[in-house]
């Protein structure tokens, strides 16, 4: 099934873009539930080789472990969808990167695997730099494909406040 990406998407991704180049900074992903829908948008941008540098899918848990170093110890306590495992996976594709800035998404975009504490729509999400991560756990209304819009949608824009607080004394 592919996801089209909205327009407030671009206009996300074409700000966040404008913000890293002029600050020479470098952003990388680590996507479970977006499924690659936020390397999709920035790569959207022409020039986003110059800010962007990695984008993994870590769908399964053994993928998160393998390819972002999370604990198996950490996904069996908190589970994937948990702001912990989020956080490890930012700071995993940090490591795997040369990118200064990171996020992260783990969540339950349904139709199915929802549960009392993590209902359908659940979403957490890391972002910042390696010594000031951040997360959220955030809960969206609607079908899988407006679930994942809204979580690419809120990643991007985190990562764009989260820029704009860094340089705010300076101009970027």
């Amino acid at each position: 099934m592919k996801t089209d990406l909205t327009a407030q998407t671009l206009q996300l991704s074409k700000t966040l873009g404008t913000l890293l180049a002029n600050a020479g900074e470098r952003v990388t992903f680590a996507e479970s539930c977006t499924g690659g829908s936020l390397a999709q948008a920035v790569t959207e941008i022409p020039g986003s080789s110059g800010w962007f540098d990695l984008g993994l899918v870590t769908y399964s848990n053994a993928m998160k472990q393998s390819l972002l170093g999370v604990s198996k110890g950490l996904l069996e306590r908190h589970g994937a969808v948990s702001e912990s495992v989020v956080v490890a996976m930012a700071r995993g594709a940090l490591a795997a990167s040369g990118a200064t800035l990171a996020a992260a998404t783990s969540g339950i975009a349904g139709p199915d695997g929802g549960t009392d504490q993590k209902p359908v729509g659940t979403v957490c999400f890391a972002w910042g730099a390696a010594g000031d991560l951040r997360s959220s756990t955030q809960l969206f209304n609607g079908d899988r494909g407006e679930v994942r819009v809204q979580a690419t949608n809120y990643a991007l824009r985190v990562l764009l406040d989260y820029l704009q607080q860094k340089y705010r004394s300076t101009t970027v």
